[in-house]
């Protein structure tokens, strides 16, 4: 099934388009890396294909079919979620639970079904332990666990990660790889990462998303299958 679909996307800052003609289709039930080049434009395609942009041209189409009620449930998690300082006020628990207060509704109460799914959603990247700390005196990984936490407490049916390990030691990172893995094969989420870090993400990935840019040229995009072998080509 086809999560989102775009067709000859252009979008630009000020009066130059860092992206001319785009067509990409990305499925659903999928662990899905976009990569390339520092300025490749990856973070602004990842805003585009989820309507946070609005293209200067073309169409980009989400399929509202994933979710009965309209619009699926998207959790994001955005770069340089680690800018809390040190005096922000909020305990770790009390952001997680934020998560969850789009489903309550405005005058929902926290039941134990939500209290669990906040306690699982921080055990799962393994800041449970932290809970009653505050935000602002946990270092840069740690913010970045707690930010993926309260995506996954919203139990989206997309979850996008943009460069999310940054600050995670090695370990971590490939203990958050397997998670979100496991959510793909296990619970048929769809899960979108921007990374830089291709070779350590590679094999836990089921499509590539590569922006490339020839000389002289704007940037192409290569869609790559599980068996590294190129399978579409969209400019």
């Amino acid at each position: 099934m086809i999560l989102s679909s775009m067709r000859d996307v252009v979008f630009g800052y000020g009066n130059e388009p860092v992206i001319k003609g785009l067509s990409l289709d990305i499925e659903a039930g999928q662990f899905i890396g976009i990569t390339g080049p520092n300025g490749a434009a990856k973070t602004t395609l990842l805003k585009l294909m989820l309507g946070l942009l609005k293209p200067w041209s073309g169409t980009v189409t989400l399929n509202r079919e994933l979710n009965g009620a309209g619009r699926p449930v998207i959790g994001y998690v955005p770069q340089q979620v680690a800018s809390f300082n040190a005096g922000f006020p909020s305990k770790v628990i009390e952001l997680v639970r934020s998560g969850c207060y789009a489903r309550l509704g405005l005058f929902g109460r926290f039941s134990k079904q939500q209290e669990a799914l906040v306690e699982r959603s921080l055990r799962q990247v393994e800041m449970w332990e932290y809970r009653n700390s505050r935000i602002g005196e946990l270092s840069g990984g740690q913010k970045q666990r707690i930010c993926i936490a309260r995506a996954l407490a919203q139990q989206p049916q997309v979850l996008v990660l943009d460069e999310p390990v940054t600050g995670m030691d090695a370990a971590s990172r490939s203990g958050f790889y397997q998670l979100m893995r496991h959510d793909v094969t296990s619970h048929g989420r769809t899960v979108i990462m921007v990374t830089h870090n291709l070779g350590e993400t590679s094999s836990y990935l089921d499509t590539v998303i590569s922006l490339e840019r020839k000389e002289q040229e704007g940037w192409t995009c290569l869609v790559t299958n599980s068996c590294s072998v190129h399978f579409g080509q969209e400019a």
